[in-house]
């Protein structure tokens, strides 16, 4: 059963730290939500990164202040993202995130929302894996510098979601990966590449285009 604690949320109707249980683990997040959310949308983070991300986290806030909620959630343990073949189990990422999902349909502050996902690098094909799988309960997914091949052919076609996906400009080996995935999709879909980024956005204005993009995306979508 889900368990929470409450936090100061001085620019939030509802700000709180969430604990997923799934299988025998429990996956730490935060849950904010703006007053009169419209929307929610879980963060599935890459390889390698956490709730903590700061690119992730910079994109959420964009997010809240357009009136949609956010869960940022660890999808593995510390202990799990050591190791680099659980890092790549798309499969394993794709049960927690399902499991994280189910959580925020509990919840009752979010059960109503409609639910979008984020996705980066693995943790965009982790999303649409559950998009194709759960086609009812995700309205909305958005990739950034994502892997979406890796959810693999059969279910790409099966995912009803629209879907946008962002590739930075100097990206090059993630754009052909991106191209050859965004073929398979049949569902409304977007590709975009910001020009002059790299995998990570670093650059100036770079994460700003994302967190506009992927803002228009779900404030389209996930409207009530």
């Amino acid at each position: 059963m889900a368990e929470l604690s409450k936090t100061a949320a001085p620019d939030a109707g509802l700000n709180e730290f969430a604990h997923v249980a799934s299988g025998k683990v429990r996956l730490e997040g935060m849950l904010e939500l703006p007053d009169n959310a419209q929307g929610i949308v879980l963060f599935a983070h890459g390889s390698g990164s956490s709730r903590l991300s700061p690119r992730n986290n910079f994109v959420a806030r964009e997010l809240r202040a357009a009136g949609l909620g956010t869960l940022l959630i660890d999808l593995l343990t510390s202990e799990e993202d050591q190791t680099y073949a659980t890092r790549f189990d798309i499969g394993l990422l794709t049960r927690r995130l399902a499991d994280a999902i189910r959580w925020l349909k509990e919840h009752p502050a979010t059960k109503s929302l409609p639910i979008g996902l984020f996705g980066a690098s693995t943790g965009a094909a982790a999303a649409l894996r559950v998009a194709a799988e759960r086609e009812r309960k995700v309205a909305a997914v958005v990739s950034r510098g994502g892997r979406p091949d890796l959810a693999g052919n059969e279910n790409l076609a099966q995912v009803l979601a629209p879907t946008l996906l962002i590739v930075g400009g100097a990206d090059f080996q993630v754009i052909k990966l991106n191209k050859e995935a965004y073929r398979e999709l049949e569902c409304e879909k977007e590709l975009v590449i910001v020009p002059g980024a790299t995998h990570l956005f670093e650059e100036p204005g770079a994460l700003e285009r994302v967190a506009a993009l992927a803002a228009r995306w779900f404030a389209r979508h996930l409207r009530q």
